[in-house]
């Protein structure tokens, strides 16, 4: 697993195996205002978008994201 943050526009996205290569995600699902996942043609998970990232993951979580 692992996070990118963007603290210009509050976003992380989560990758949960290594990274998503271009057109990988085949459907992207709106589980909340905050909250986007990307699944795979298999309807596997395989990534989740954060949005207001500073306000929904743990201060933890963005420290130790990569800086997109």
């Amino acid at each position: 697993m692992k996070i990118e943050y963007d603290k210009d526009v509050d976003c992380a996205y989560i990758y949960l195996d290594g990274s998503i290569g271009n057109g990988e995600a085949k459907k992207t699902i709106e589980i909340n205002d905050n909250i986007i996942i990307d699944l795979n043609d298999k309807g596997q998970l395989i990534g989740i978008e954060v949005l207001n990232a500073s306000v929904v993951l743990s201060k933890k979580a963005l420290v130790n994201a990569e800086v997109a």
